[in-house]
């Protein structure tokens, strides 16, 4: 028997006060990474990788296995609840890669929280062919203006529980990940951060500096776009 194949079909029945507290604490955690992400400079290992005329200016730090990479840009005359109605996980997916096949709701937690499938096809770009990703999304305001869009993909045994994984598709893991949003002293500007952690195996054979960098740019580069759309500008 293949040991290998009985781990991977492992999955959890898990009830539903379970989920939701495990969901809760695990998004928690996340917000707290991003918001530590945000709140550094080129301090704690963080190398600027590229600054574009526009402003954005993209970094990474290494920690472990993880490439850890931060695309942040000053927007101005947008208030943070402006822009994080065009923030969610299934919206950037979309940019991600022209070849997403599916993106839905798979149920709400809470009134901030739900659970997304993420499916791309064949032709996707190599971080994400023939890949799945079951993820948390979770919606949070600080008391000081800040907003918080945190997404992380859920353990792999609860996600099967949740939805079985098809055959022809491998499920692929999103460390946290997500939106940092803060108000500014002036009230109509904000500083917009994103970042996106990959856990990169000994194995994989992937450009993950060209692939992400590019990621990066793409996504964040939506959310500018698609705001200024909202409100005229484009």
């Amino acid at each position: 028997m293949n040991t290998s194949s009985v781990a991977c079909s492992q999955s959890w029945s898990i009830s539903e006060e379970s989920l939701r507290r495990y969901v809760h604490f695990a998004s928690e955690s996340c917000v707290q990474e991003l918001l530590m992400s945000a709140s550094n400079d080129c301090g704690d290992g963080w190398k600027i990788l590229l600054t574009l005329d526009n402003g954005v200016e993209i970094s990474k730090r290494r920690s472990g296995s993880l490439h850890i990479f931060r695309s942040r840009c000053l927007l101005r005359s947008v208030s943070p609840q402006q822009f994080i109605t065009v923030a969610n996980a299934i919206d950037g997916a979309k940019q991600w890669d022209p070849d997403l096949v599916e993106a839905r709701y798979i149920k709400d937690v809470e009134d901030n929280l739900s659970i997304i499938r993420l499916k791309f096809g064949e032709n996707s770009k190599a971080l994400f062919r023939k890949r799945e990703f079951i993820v948390y999304e979770r919606r949070e305001s600080m008391e000081d203006g800040t907003v918080v869009v945190a997404v992380a993909s859920l353990p792999k045994e609860i996600a099967a529980g949740l939805l079985p994984k098809p055959n022809n598709a491998i499920r692929g893991l999103l460390v946290q990940s997500g939106w940092v949003v803060e108000k500014l002293d002036d009230l109509n500007s904000c500083l917009v951060t994103y970042v996106l952690q990959i856990n990169v195996r000994s194995g994989d054979r992937i450009d993950i500096s060209y692939h992400t960098i590019q990621l990066v740019l793409v996504v964040f580069a939506m959310y500018i776009m698609v705001y200024m759309a909202c409100i005229g500008l484009v």
